[in-house]
């Protein structure tokens, strides 16, 4: 009988007890084989593109010396790199499974789940299959900004630019008083306190889309 092949499988986690718990339970499984931990978002990504992996598939943590998951799979995107990749969150934040999602993330199991859902995961995108929690598809784009009106995002657009409110005032043609109401409104809407804050939100969200389009 021809011996099945094992799934050659790469941690890149930087908490170290995390990293020897999950590789003890990946070498207890005679599906895996585990050739290494790294514990940078810029070193897995060197692993990806140093001509032939070395794995089938990684295990991803959120929280990785350098960056986060978004960045390095933002990265892989940008760079054209080909990875089957298993996010391993020990954050329940729906938005960090939306954001992966959105960003072409292939599995994502949590921390805390049985471990047979990490296995189970981990086969699953071996095999070339998207293994994901329920996730309301719809709600994927949501965010704060996708909930403004064209008018909001234009306003947002040129606070961002620089634009004083007395500028704001006399190119839109309207009072300062009418432009701090809409601004006003345009705080409550993306929770935030101030014009600093919503601006560092509009950027966040700007340069996230750059680099989904990438």
């Amino acid at each position: 009988m021809t011996e099945e092949k094992k799934f050659r499988v790469l941690i890149a986690e930087r908490n170290p007890l995390v990293v020897a718990a999950l590789g003890d339970m990946i070498r207890r499984d005679d599906r895996f084989d585990l050739v290494g931990a790294v514990q940078g978002g810029e070193a897995f990504l060197a692993a990806v593109s140093g001509g032939e992996p070395g794995f089938d598939l990684a295990v991803l943590g959120w929280k990785l010396s350098d960056m986060d998951g978004s960045g390095v799979l933002a990265e892989l995107q940008k760079r054209n790199l080909h990875a089957r990749v298993v996010i391993f969150s020990n954050d329940h934040d729906i938005a960090i499974l939306k954001q992966c999602v959105r960003l072409g993330v292939q599995g994502f199991c949590y921390q805390f789940d049985d471990p047979a859902i990490l296995f189970d995961t981990l086969i699953a995108v071996a095999h070339g299959r998207i293994c994901i929690p329920y996730v309301d598809v719809s709600r994927i784009n949501d965010t704060p900004l996708s909930r403004l009106t064209p008018r909001e995002r234009e306003l947002l657009a040129v606070l961002a630019d620089g634009w004083t409110n007395l500028q704001i005032a006399t190119r839109t043609g309207i009072s300062e008083n009418t432009v701090k109401y809409h601004l006003k409104n345009l705080y409550d809407k993306l929770d935030v306190r101030n014009r600093a804050m919503a601006v560092a939100l509009f950027a966040s969200e700007r340069n996230r889309g750059t680099h989904i389009g990438s």
